[in-house]
């Protein structure tokens, strides 16, 4: 390879290198620029929801709303409306995780409770919207969708609880919570107490139940290895 050849190569690579914008980075751009135009239209659409329910027109009204064509809705979901319920339910997760903050100095049980408070607090104001994404992620047709927006949730609860089981604990916690989060949510959406102090106490009355689970296994142990065992088959 010549000096001349060489000197070309280098100048290539620099101005490759230097290119505010490439390929993958346009790609990245895009990725971005969807998300939040995803995040923006849901947003809009909360208030459409209850009279049009989990529906394109819905989302092309909140994309209305935020300032957007009606085909910004389309592009932003267009497998299916419905994909939007899902969404919805990641971008509340992540908010859950944003406003527990840390719970390192509280128990377990805090930890948890404080986590659902959370997540069903920011959407005071939409009930009837999660009412409908309820009622749609119930039919089976959508059974998946409902699999993995609930996993994904208390997935996340227990992460920001401090919870890194990789043993058979790490499934039997989640399908715990799974049960304790389903109850609350359904017993929240028709709480009509000040500040829904009701519900609060219900997701306390059932993080208690689960609480006294290890102390009925070790009492049933306990039983077990008192009783006497039974005599052997003596063989001829």
């Amino acid at each position: 390879m010549t000096f001349h050849c060489l000197c070309s190569e280098m100048k290539c690579a620099t101005v490759l290198r230097n290119r505010p914008y490439t390929k993958r980075q346009k790609i990245m751009n895009n990725e971005a620029d969807l998300e939040t135009r995803r995040t923006q239209i849901i947003a809009a659409s909360l208030s459409h929801v209850p009279f049009d329910g989990w529906t394109m027109k819905a989302l092309k009204r909140g994309a209305t709303d935020c300032g957007l064509d009606e085909a910004s809705a389309l592009l932003a979901f267009p497998v299916s409306a419905t994909d939007a319920i899902e969404h919805h339910s990641q971008l509340a997760d992540k908010n859950m995780v944003r406003d527990a903050g840390d719970l390192s100095s509280l128990p377990v049980r805090k930890r948890v409770g404080k986590a659902i408070k959370c997540r069903l607090e920011q959407n005071t104001g939409h009930r009837e919207a999660i009412r409908r994404a309820c009622s749609m992620l119930a039919l089976p047709a959508n059974a998946p969708m409902a699999a993995r927006c609930l996993f994904r949730t208390v997935d996340t609860i227990w992460y920001i609880a401090g919870d890194r089981s990789t043993d058979w604990n790490f499934y039997s916690k989640r399908a715990l919570l799974a049960g304790i989060y389903s109850a609350t949510l359904i017993y929240w959406l028709d709480d009509e107490s000040t500040d829904t102090t009701e519900t609060w106490g219900f997701l306390d009355r059932r993080i208690d139940n689960v609480m006294q689970i290890p102390k009925i296994k070790q009492r049933i142990r306990s039983l077990i290895e008192k009783l006497p065992r039974s005599p052997r088959i003596l063989r001829p």
